[in-house]
């Protein structure tokens, strides 16, 4: 018998490490490769050398070009009045509940024949009885205001599941929309269908996050900001609220201008890697709220005594807006002319000069076919 206990101790400490990996972990890591989404994803690209809009200095005039940008999260001393978005990691066997919404015809995990909803979003126990799972703070966020909305990571299939004025009603989820996105794809929103977000996009890949701005590597995509009014949409958003003449559109992007010199706007090397993010991937207008606010996430660690005034230092009238709906242009392929001498016998190879017309960060491939003309043609070698 005592050579079974040194296994059964091994069995028990390897389900017990199993339980462990499988809990859901507020903030925990993503175990997906980042940024997320593909590396071409609206919230990836390098905007940097993206033309400016026409009507840039209108809509900034719009904002005010004197309002201070503001970080929407951060943290007081003790751990008090934290805010900021959170988000939730699970794998891939979390069970999955369904949601009643009141934009259930925009929603996902729900029938769209019958108005039913379904089990769909995997969200977790520990929500109804502990804080900070859900934006605002207290479990179950029953009788809180505010937008209320949850961020679901399932780490296993690198799906994001994310709910808007989700609170828990004493026998279910209630919510006002829901979204899902698979994390390997560049799928939009359906054409006028809102997210968790009023833009129809996802928020995660936007938020200002504590392991980015403190990690080793400079931040990789655009962020999520709000202004008070907004008109219309433009790629890549797919949903409009409000139509406020000159307003910016949901989905727009604010770029703060190269000639801002960010030495002044704070000491903090890693603070300066959210300003960088600004000059580079921009800001995407995602929700109406108010002007120049960037959204975070929740995460206790934040130093507001950092954080405030380095934003503050830095104005709407610091940036431009870039062409609405602007988009990468798509690389091209072009073949280069070649002659050889056929001789009178036996075959000739003859080698032709295949020009990108603009770096990718993507794979790029093409079809192309030989045709004959005054000369036979042979297939490539593999």
């Amino acid at each position: 018998m005592r050579r079974l206990v040194a296994p059964v101790l091994l069995v028990l400490a390897l389900v017990a490490a199993h339980r462990a990996l499988a809990d859901a972990t507020r903030g925990g890591p993503l175990g997906v490769p980042l940024p997320l989404f593909p590396a071409g994803n609206w919230w990836n690209v390098d905007i940097s050398q993206a033309p400016v809009d026409p009507g840039s200095a209108g809509y900034v005039s719009f904002i005010g070009t004197s309002r201070g940008l503001h970080p929407d999260f951060g943290g007081y001393a003790g751990g008090q009045d934290i805010y900021g978005m959170p988000y939730v990691v699970v794998d891939g066997v979390e069970p999955k509940r369904a949601v009643s919404f009141y934009y259930g015809d925009e929603s996902d995990g729900v029938d769209h024949d019958t108005g039913e909803s379904f089990p769909f979003y995997p969200i977790p126990d520990e929500a109804k009885t502990e804080p900070y799972w859900i934006e605002g703070g207290p479990p179950g966020n029953q009788d809180v205001g505010g937008d209320r909305h949850m961020l679901i990571v399932d780490r296993d299939h690198n799906h994001l599941y994310e709910l808007f004025d989700l609170f828990w009603n004493g026998s279910g989820w209630e919510a006002g929309s829901g979204a899902f996105f698979d994390m390997s794809t560049n799928d939009r929103r359906p054409e006028g269908w809102t997210s968790a977000d009023a833009a129809g996009l996802a928020v995660l890949p936007g938020l200002v996050r504590y392991d980015e701005v403190y990690g080793p590597d400079p931040i990789r995509h655009a962020l999520r900001v709000t202004v008070r009014a907004t008109n219309g949409h433009v790629y890549p958003a797919s949903h409009t609220a409000g139509s406020t003449v000159g307003a910016l559109p949901m989905g727009a992007r604010l770029r703060l201008r190269a000639d801002v010199d960010l030495a002044p706007v704070t000491s903090d090397a890693n603070v300066r890697k959210i300003f960088q993010a600004m000059k580079t991937y921009g800001l995407i207008v995602a929700d109406n709220g108010s002007d120049m606010y960037v959204s975070g996430a929740f995460d206790p660690d934040w130093d507001n005594d950092v954080l405030n005034p380095a934003f503050g230092r830095l104005t709407a009238g610091d940036f431009e807006v870039i062409e609405l709906g602007w988009q990468p242009p798509v690389p091209s392929l072009s073949v280069g002319d070649s002659s050889t001498i056929e001789g009178d016998s036996g075959s000739q190879i003859l080698e032709l000069t295949v020009t990108l017309s603009s770096p990718s960060d993507q794979p790029v491939t093409v079809d192309f076919e030989t045709v004959d003309g005054t000369a036979g043609s042979v297939p490539p070698s593999p």
